[in-house]
């Protein structure tokens, strides 16, 4: 009987949350009062109060996410006690801090810095993605491969026959009228910024290498499972590594998943804004507990 504790990604966002928090906490509220410092404006007033569209701009989505995950984590106490961690793509940084792989400020500062540089790369090629679902996996790896000229792969493994594919705008609308000709049931674009998870990240990683690469650290409390490989980490420098090449290579939340249920979890806490993690789980182990922290 394993605890895994998982972190959501972008999209999870709400207006409202984590006010809850701050105004019943004190160590929560000093925590979000320093975030507001670090970043250098009031992340609060657009997470409590501000509009759908604010908290869309992935320069605000990001750290909000970040902030109410951690937070969160951290209110636990002694409640947080996890066999093992996981997130979501930007959700992996919420797993890293709650597993003391890193500081709350040092963690915060990178994710403020993948958003940014994560903007910039979606205004300098405009690009997109779209959901897939109902075919597997290999098949729309086939499909995506067969398309010359245009970027066009894999990004989201997250659960059996639910697959995200990135790239270009043009690669991605050819992607979606062959994937519905090959059977699947639906292949929608969708409403994002950019083509995340693709090599059209690369710049951005390329900026985000070097600040993480001079960050410090440390040995995580247990095992977390990193996107890139869906394998247990504990190594500072390999977690380092993997962090690095997650902006341009796939989330692997399926193979995450099973991993985590191979090991032993039966028990998934998911933290932070919406329970989108405990529903992709569920295709993988439907038996298991489930809970939102």
């Amino acid at each position: 009987m394993k605890k895994a504790y998982v972190f959501p990604g972008q999209g999870a966002q709400f207006v409202g949350m984590g006010k809850e928090l701050y105004d019943n906490n004190t160590q929560a509220k000093e925590m979000f009062e320093k975030a507001n410092d670090i970043l250098g404006f009031r992340i609060t007033d657009l997470m409590f109060n501000g509009t759908d569209e604010d908290l869309r701009q992935t320069k605000v989505t990001q750290p909000a996410i970040f902030l109410h995950s951690v937070i969160l984590a951290h209110s636990l106490g002694e409640g947080f006690t996890p066999d093992m961690v996981a997130g979501h793509s930007l959700g992996e940084f919420s797993a890293l801090v709650a597993a003391k792989a890193m500081s709350f400020e040092d963690g915060l500062r990178l994710v403020a810095a993948r958003a940014n540089a994560m903007q910039k790369a979606c205004e300098a090629e405009p690009s997109t993605m779209a959901a897939v679902l109902g075919l597997d996996d290999a098949k729309v790896e086939e499909v995506c491969a067969a398309i010359e000229g245009e970027v066009v792969v894999p990004a989201n493994y997250n659960c059996p026959g639910q697959l995200v594919i990135s790239g270009s705008i043009k690669g991605i609308e050819t992607a979606c009228e062959n994937l519905k000709a090959a059977g699947a049931k639906r292949a929608l674009p969708l409403k994002v910024g950019g083509a995340f998870h693709s090599p059209l990240m690369m710049p951005a990683q390329e900026e985000l290498a070097a600040a993480i690469k001079n960050t410090k650290f440390n040995t995580p409390i247990c095992p977390v499972y990193q996107n890139v490989n869906a394998k247990p980490m504990t190594d500072p420098e390999e977690i380092k590594l993997n962090l690095i090449e997650q902006l341009t290579a796939p989330v692997r939340w399926t193979q995450i998943a099973e991993a985590m249920v191979n090991d032993g979890a039966t028990i998934f806490t998911e933290v932070g804004p919406g329970t989108v993690l405990q529903g992709l789980i569920k295709k993988v182990k439907a038996d298991g507990e489930f809970y939102s922290a």
